[in-house]
């Protein structure tokens, strides 16, 4: 097998089956670890680019439960990171290959860090990209306010509504005002108006309210020293997950570390809108070159 022929398997873990694609040889052809790529609630699709800017590596990916190909028989539709890190587990016991460098991106980093905190066996290192950690926050009664207004919105309006309150509250810089923010119109971001009645979206539900209300050990985190990596993109400063990350850092002892581009900046033209997937690739051979 070489670095460009995706190997799809599945994995029967509690209450679900896990699709996961392996690019690559196991074991690995130079003794190198596999390189993980998780994300939340974007699936491997959503990697496609980014895996092939390391032809050199092996690199696995996959769909959480219950998102892409991955299905769940577990009767919940949340998505929670102590779950998910489990899940993430028995995919590295699967891969026998272990241990891994293991990279987060978004909800993805928030599962990345708890599977670090409860398995580090299992990560040579693990890099958070922005995870959407509120809790990490000390604004976080005013962060949370704004956040269950996106859901309200959504609720009562539907999905061109819900996603605009979401750009506006991940895009707000600084610290969130005592009142939470108000819902913006649609139109702005080129929402559509109409309500199709579907209340299903994993970011505007409360799906993934776990990702973002978790609680990490982070004692257990400062003793991997800096085999954990926090990151944020450079066009991200000031907005909810630059905090976020920037927060969480300081709370583990360790300098935040700055990636181009921006949330998604690892992604290619996937979901048409590409950040820079080339370059964060080459930041992360450097910040895995240091370890």
């Amino acid at each position: 097998m070489n670095a460009t022929t995706i190997d799809t398997r599945t994995l029967e873990v509690p209450g679900a089956t896990i699709t996961y694609d392996v690019r690559g040889p196991l074991p690995t052809a130079d003794g190198a670890p596999p390189l993980v790529l998780i994300a939340q609630p974007m699936d491997a699709y959503g990697f496609g680019t980014f895996a092939s800017y390391f032809p050199d590596r092996t690199v696995v990916t996959y769909d959480p439960r219950g998102l892409g190909r991955s299905t769940r028989t577990d009767g919940s539709t949340e998505n929670r990171p102590e779950v998910q890190a489990e899940d993430v587990h028995a995919l590295i016991a699967a891969l026998g290959a272990g241990p891994v460098d293991l990279f987060g991106g978004s909800g993805g980093g928030v599962t990345a860090l708890q599977l670090a905190a409860t398995h580090p066996e299992d990560v040579r290192t693990v890099t958070a990209h922005e995870p959407p950690l509120m809790t990490a926050l000390p604004d976080f009664d005013r962060a949370l306010a704004s956040f269950r207004r996106v859901e309200q919105t959504y609720q009562e309006k539907g999905w061109g509504a819900g996603m605009a309150a979401f750009i506006a509250y991940t895009s707000w810089q600084g610290e969130y005002p005592a009142e939470p923010l108000e819902a913006p119109d649609p139109a702005m971001f080129g929402m559509p108006a109409d309500d199709d009645g579907s209340r299903t979206d994993p970011l505007l539900s409360g799906a993934s309210s776990p990702v973002v209300l978790h609680e990490l050990d982070l004692d257990a985190l400062r003793a991997l020293g800096d085999r954990v990596v926090v990151a944020a993109g450079e066009e991200s400063r000031g907005t909810f997950t630059w905090r976020t990350s920037e927060a969480l850092a300081a709370q583990l002892g360790v300098d935040l570390t700055v990636f181009p581009s921006n949330h998604g900046g690892y992604l290619g033209d996937e979901f048409g809108m590409p950040g820079q997937p080339e370059a964060v690739a080459a930041r992360l051979r450097e910040v895995l070159a240091q370890r």
